[in-house]
């Protein structure tokens, strides 16, 4: 059986990992929304983060940026969130960029006929993810893209991995590699799904961050433009 469909994951895979002041992200937004309690905000929503992801490790459940804002008392919608939104946006702009193998990898998967998704654990909105791809110019080498913001389930969850294969149109896990940096969310959870998995080794994870077990990945590369050489491999021996 061929390789029908490659899903990366997103943070730490198709961008490479950077590591963030995870407060200073909140105070970006919170010192246009409202000065005077900037520090305070940012703290409550630096918790609330944290808590959800805690949420989504343990029990793999999915939240939304919007759940965050309004669970520290910011209603996600008018002028002073819209110009609090675009700062945000701007302090994580360098954090985003597409790793430079990216659209090469890309052109060369869909080449081969294999279809390219992406399944990504993220509070972000499909509107913004989408936007970032286009900026880097893949968005058009995507065929299929799932966001846990969009769903219940965050990454190991089988049912996040199953969306992603929905999404890009193919039925049996065999046909599928998935590419990730995550030993617990992406390696381990596509693993149980049936899929081959792929291993990125360059993000350091924080402790907080990591899950109970790691999977056991197919291959590992040391550079996303690694990766066409193991698909073909595998599409020439078959996988199975």
């Amino acid at each position: 059986m061929s390789v029908e469909a490659v899903i990366f994951d997103w943070g730490g895979t198709l961008t490479p990992w950077h590591a963030i002041d995870l407060t200073e992200q909140w105070s970006a937004y919170t010192r246009v929304y409202d000065s005077q309690h900037a520090d305070e905000l940012a703290e409550l929503l630096r918790a609330a983060e944290a808590a959800a992801w805690r949420a989504a490790r343990d029990h793999q459940r999915s939240g939304t940026l919007a759940e965050l804002l309004r669970s520290v008392g910011i209603e996600p919608s008018g002028d002073r969130h819209d110009r609090a939104m675009a700062a945000y946006e701007r302090f994580w702009e360098p954090h985003t960029l597409i790793d430079p193998d990216v659209p090469a990898l890309l052109n060369g998967l869909r080449e081969r006929g294999i279809r390219v998704g992406v399944l990504s654990n993220t509070v972000w909105t499909r509107a913004y993810h989408e936007e970032v791809f286009r900026r880097d110019g893949v968005l058009g080498l995507i065929d299929a893209a799932v966001y846990t913001s969009e769903i219940p389930w965050t990454k190991p969850h089988p049912e996040a991995f199953r969306a992603a294969m929905t999404a890009v149109g193919v039925t049996d896990p065999q046909r599928v590699v998935f590419v990730g940096d995550r030993p617990y969310d992406d390696i381990h959870g596509a693993k149980e799904v049936g899929m081959r998995a792929v291993l990125v080794p360059h993000s350091e994870i924080p402790k907080s961050q990591r899950g109970h077990v790691e999977g056991d990945p197919d291959a590992v590369v040391q550079r996303l433009g690694d990766l066409l050489e193991v698909v073909d491999q595998w599409s020439v021996a078959g996988v199975g």
